[in-house]
Formats: C-alpha cells, structure tokens, sequence
C-alpha cells in the first residue's frame, strides 16, 4: 500500500526536491518490509492477511511464502537503484519537467508488482497486472517522440488484448470450477475432466506467455522496450517480464501439477533460447539486442519449470532472481553507454565510450559476463543448477542442456561484440580544460551523472553479492521449490488451517 499511497500524495504539486525524497523514502521502507517478511516466510512458512477479515472466497487474501517473498524483496532492491539512477539522469539533463509524472507512475507501477507477488487468487493477480500496465504505459511514452509513441501502441495494443484473454481465463476458470482462490482451485482443477483441465492450463499458458514476451510470442518486446528512457527500460526488462514468469511458476505447479518432464514447454524452452540469441547477434542497435538477450534467456527460466521437479525448479528460481539483477544493470550500463557515445548503433560508436575510463567498462564487463554464465558469477550459478538438473532427465533433458551450453556461447559472442566496439576502440583525443573563465560542467550535472554511475555500480556489486552467497541461496531456493511441488502449507496460510501463518 505504501507506494499507491505515496503515488497518490505525489500527484499534488509538491516541490520537485519532495517528490524525489518521499519516492525514495517509500522505496526503502518498502524494502526493509520485504526483508522482514522474506525473514519470517523463510523460517515459519507462509504469512498470510485477510483484507477486512472476510476469508476466502469472499475476501482478498494476500500470503507471502519463500519465493514470492524472495522475488518482492530483490525486485524492490532493484526499483530503488533504478529509481536512483532515474534521479540522477534527471538532474544531469535538466529534465525537471518529467519528475511530476515519472514519480506517481513509479511508485503505482512497483506497486502493482508487490501485488502480483502477493495475491493469492487469479482477479487479483489480473488487477495487479492492469495496475502494472496503466503506469507503464505512461512511463513507455515518457519525453515521446513519434518512433517512441509507435513502440507505446505496439506495446499498449499487445498489452490489452493479453489482458482481455487473461480476464477472459479467470472467468473460464470461475465458471469451471466456482472459485478463483488458488488455495481452493487445485482440488476443484482435479475434478474437472482430463481434457478441460488441460485447456485451461494451456490458455494460461500462452496468456503469461504474452506478458513474459516467450517465443513465439515474443515480437513485440523488441519493438517496444529499446525506445524507452535507459531506467524505464530497465525496470521493464526486470520486472514486468518475471512476474509474468511468477506468475507462470505459481499457476503451472500449483493449479495444474505433473510427474516429469513437460514435452510441450521443453521444446517451447529451446525455441526461446535459440530464436531470441540469434536474434540478438543480428542486431546492431545496443537496446535492440539486449532486449533479444532478454527474450532469449527467458528460455531459461522455462527449462527448469519444463523438467516439474525440485532441483530443476531451483534452477528456475535462481535464474529468476539473477536475471532480475543482471538485465537491469545492462540496460543501465547501456544508458550511460548511449549517453556517453551519443548513439545506440553499436557501428558507430567506435570506441567512443573507451574515452570515459574503465568505470563503464568494468560496469558493463561485470552483468555481461554473468549473463554468459562465466564462473564463479551469479549467471554461472544458476546455469550450472539448471545444468544439473537437465542431465538427469534423460535425453530430453541432454537435448534441454546442449540448448542452454550453446545459448550461452552465443550470448558471449553478443557481449563481446558489444564490448570491441563500445569500449576496444580507438580513444578520442582528450578535450582540452576549459579556457580561464570558460563554462565548466555545472555542479548539478556532475553530481547526477556520479549517482547514475553509483546507481548502476550497486546494481553490479549486487550481482556479484548474488554470487558469493551463492550456497545459502540455493537452500532457500531448493526450499521454494519444495513449496511449489508441496503447496500444503501456502493452502493453509490462505484458508486459515492449521500449519499457516496469519
């Protein structure tokens, strides 16, 4: 509730020094509560409330176990460095103007992402999804020109009609089984016939499908993302994508639950990794091919769901939470790139970013290389459980993990493309001091370029943390996945049985 609120509050005219501090402030508190509640999920299961204290199905439960707890708690790390870094890119280009409608779309859109970690039945988890995108789609067409404001309707077009199916999958949902609790639908799920069942479980498929950009589906993520301002894209690629990736996870193994290996996702798994790779390295627009690296690891996160077992879904689960990290900091890393190059085309860059130091160098070598899965960084830890875990599954998994080893080698070659010509170039001759008396950068703008690169740095050392606790995030992701495959105790935090917490 604290950033609808404070959203609300900052739709008065405040002065812009306010907005800026009560934006951070909420931020920060929120992720405070986040750390106490992963805390409290972490060692005694499942915290459940009741909204007004009316139980399910006629009230609104909100329940917070490990992996949405884990998931809120990185995720709202991450919007307060990109919130950070949004700051600083205001004040270093004197845009002033943005700030009365940048701070309230914000807050309401990581709002919105709180809710879909939290809520426990479908139309709530739908309204979460429509308050992420009514904030999105103002954020997407901030400072818009006209090829910004085309991407905005390709995105806002692509975004209701995936809204539209998935209101129209809750009500499919309801009118089967007479509830939309996800503590009650199992059950209800299980007595439907084999058929139906799988209809519905295929229909919510491809309707998170849409929101995760998952190959096939996937075409208007490319278009969309690269036009937006460097830490709106990058809030994007962070965390719209994985909740819909959440959401997947949730629904698939508590509502539609199976014993092995998932065929149709394995394959649908492999297409991701491979089309979105090879789409990347076609690409010479720096944003254009992240965001293609974007599509293309979602792969990833679908593989360890297609093996439906614990070690493959703690694969999952640490991909996610590393790729949540990771994205975000290329994508900031590219902002200061562009800034510094004065293009997004990679072939005209020239070497022109190498004149600012090793500081972006580094920033970018760090997610860059995570993101190929070099050891021992964050990205290498999570390749390697889901690596684990696919040469198990017998052939369809060998196939599953070849997939992966070569995505991998492709996304290196992606990176150190990017790298040769951003920052292996050749250096510009320094410009020389500014004459006595000259104009000098002004204090305001060099303190905001200093906090979009300590934004950004912290971002990148967050990854590193990732990976040093490497071990005792593993546990409390193999722990997650045990609660998905065994949702015993989230049913009982829900429906106020006894094991929940309340």
């Amino acid at each position: 509730m604290l950033p609808v609120l404070a959203a609300g509050v900052l739709l008065f005219n405040l002065p812009r020094a306010l907005v800026r501090a009560i934006s951070i402030a909420v931020l920060t508190c929120v992720l405070a509560a986040s750390i106490a509640l992963f805390t409290v999920a972490d060692e005694r299961g499942p915290v459940a409330v009741h909204a007004g204290g009316w139980p399910p199905p006629l009230g609104i439960a909100l329940v917070a176990d490990r992996l949405s707890a884990l998931l809120l708690m990185v995720s709202v790390l991450v919007a307060l460095a990109v919130l950070l870094f949004a700051v600083g890119q205001g004040t270093a280009d004197h845009r002033p103007g943005t700030a009365a409608v940048l701070h309230p779309a914000y807050l309401l859109l990581f709002g919105g992402v709180a809710l879909a970690y939290l809520t426990a039945d479908l139309f709530n988890l739908f309204v979460a999804f429509e308050v992420m995108l009514a904030a999105s789609y103002v954020l997407i067409t901030l400072d818009a020109n006209e090829p910004r404001t085309r991407a905005g309707m390709t995105y806002t077009i692509v975004s209701l009609t995936s809204s539209l199916l998935l209101i129209t999958v809750v009500a499919l949902v309801y009118a089967a089984t007479g509830t939309v609790t996800l503590a009650e639908l199992p059950e209800r799920l299980a007595a439907l016939p084999g058929e139906l069942r799988s209809a519905l479980g295929l229909l919510m498929l491809v309707v998170f499908g849409i929101k995760a950009a998952v190959v096939p589906l996937h075409f208007w993520l490319p278009d969309s993302y690269p036009t937006a301002p460097a830490p709106i894209t990058a809030v994007f690629a962070a965390l719209l994508t994985k909740v819909a990736v959440y959401a997947v996870l949730r629904t698939q193994t508590m509502l539609f639950p199976r014993t092995g290996m998932w065929l149709l996702l394995a394959v649908v798994a492999i297409a991701a990794l491979l089309v979105g790779i090879l789409g990347a390295l076609a690409q010479d627009d720096i944003n254009r091919l992240l965001s293609f690296t974007l599509v293309s690891h979602i792969g990833f996160m679908l593989l360890g769901l297609a093996l439906f077992d614990v070690a493959g879904l703690t694969g999952t689960i640490l991909y996610v939470v590393h790729h949540i990290v990771v994205q975000a900091t290329l994508f900031l890393v590219a902002g200061l790139v562009v800034r510094t190059a004065g293009t997004t085309a990679l072939h005209r860059m020239d070497g022109r970013t190498a004149a600012t130091g090793t500081a972006i160098a580094v920033l970018f070598a760090l997610p860059a290389l995570s993101l190929a899965g070099i050891p021992p960084l964050s990205g290498f830890v999570a390749k390697l459980a889901l690596l684990r875990a696919a040469a198990t599954a017998g052939t369809a998994g060998h196939v599953l993990a070849a997939a992966a080893l070569l995505t991998s080698l492709l996304t290196l070659y992606a990176m150190a493309r990017v790298w040769n010509t951003a920052f292996s170039g050749t250096r510009p001759a320094p410009s020389p001091p500014p004459p006595e008396g000259g104009a000098a950068a002004p204090r305001t703008v060099r303190r905001g370029t200093a906090l979009m690169l300590a934004a950004t740095a912290g971002m990148a050392l967050t990854g590193v943390a990732i990976a040093a606790g490497a071990g005792p995030l593993s546990r409390v992701g193999e722990r997650a996945a045990e609660d998905l495959l065994d949702p015993r105790e989230y049913r009982a935090a829900v429906l106020g049985e006894e094991g929940g917490q309340r």
